[in-house]
């Protein structure tokens, strides 16, 4: 397929720049290996009109986080009519949300965390202090528009409950308090849209002392990403079923992962975000996933651009 002149767009000027930076860079390699015309542009350094001007066909988004994952690019090429790969505007910005996304999947009965959320103006003691008390201990404080564990605290005790929304509330202005979920962290990516979208295996991931941060995501080999999972046959289709039913809730298409706990208690899964312009670095997940169903990193970047479109449903202009 004759895709023509492809943006592999990556860095940007969300707190993920980096990692969109590792992304970005294995996916330039990798389509440039399967002989397509594909360059490196970073948002953040140059204008988007730019895309235009040169002649770029379409757009690979290894952008991750705001003005990038959000629905903001997305809709700047509608505007300039070039395909993208990845989900629309309406199901970027749900996506990125966690409470939206939280709400759209509970009215769908779907499986996700009890929250609180404490806007602007509710980060007085009094309000974080009565946090534990709806939620429980231990619970999950984080930015609700941030990824990659950016700005996460596990509280256990509600001492810590003002540090760990401070934390939050440096990367947004809303902070997400949820209900700590024991047992296994999984994720599971699709490919595709709509009926035809289909659930790649189950990862199951092992961190050291549980401690699934940003830290050990990106820049350490501790972390064991068990692909098979291990887990019994009909526990690993139900994660997938869960996970399809989510990605079709939000409207999404092209690709994601969502990123689920088992409770250790009754085995149930919750979901906990829908990653709408997943990592591909060497530690990401979605990769690992293709790989033990058959599809090699250069394979699934092909077949992820060769799906680009607008949201009106053009592949071209």
């Amino acid at each position: 397929m004759n895709f023509g002149k492809v943006a592999v767009l990556m860095g940007g000027s969300s707190a993920e720049r980096e990692i969109s930076l590792m992304s970005g860079g294995g996916v330039l390699a990798a389509l440039k290996s399967q002989g397509i015309d594909a360059q490196a542009f970073d948002p953040s350094q140059r204008d988007l009109v730019e895309l235009k001007r040169e002649g770029f066909a379409r757009c690979f988004i290894a952008l991750h986080g705001r003005h990038g994952e959000d629905g903001t690019v997305q809709g700047a090429l509608e505007l300039l009519g070039i395909p993208y790969t990845g989900s629309g505007v309406m199901a970027s910005a749900l996506a990125i949300d966690k409470v939206m996304t939280k709400r759209l999947w509970l009215a769908d009965g779907l499986p996700t965390p009890r929250y609180v959320v404490l806007g602007a103006g509710e980060y007085t003691p009094a309000h974080t202090r009565a946090v534990p008390d709806t939620l429980g201990l231990p619970l999950i404080v984080k930015p609700p528009h941030e990824g990659s564990s950016i700005g996460v605290t596990k509280v256990v005790g509600y001492s810590q409950m003002q540090a760990a929304v401070d934390l939050a509330a440096r990367y947004d202005a809303d902070v997400l308090c949820e209900e700590f979920i024991d047992g296994e962290e999984v994720t599971c990516p699709v490919i595709g849209e709509g009926a035809s979208a289909r659930a790649l295996p189950v990862v199951r991931i092992v961190a050291p002392e549980g401690a699934y941060d940003y830290q050990n995501k990106y820049f350490t080999d501790d972390v064991k990403y068990l692909v098979p999972s291990g887990l019994p046959a009909a526990e690993e289709q139900e994660i997938q079923r869960i996970v399809l039913a989510a990605y079709r809730s939000l409207g999404c298409r092209g690709w994601g992962r969502a990123d689920l706990m088992i409770r250790a208690a009754d085995r149930r899964a919750f979901l906990l975000e829908m990653n709408t312009s997943p990592g591909m670095t060497g530690h990401s997940l979605v990769p690992k996933s293709a790989a033990a169903a058959g599809l090699g990193y250069e394979q699934l970047c092909v077949q992820l651009l060769s799906a680009a479109r607008l949201d009106s449903g053009r592949g071209d202009v």
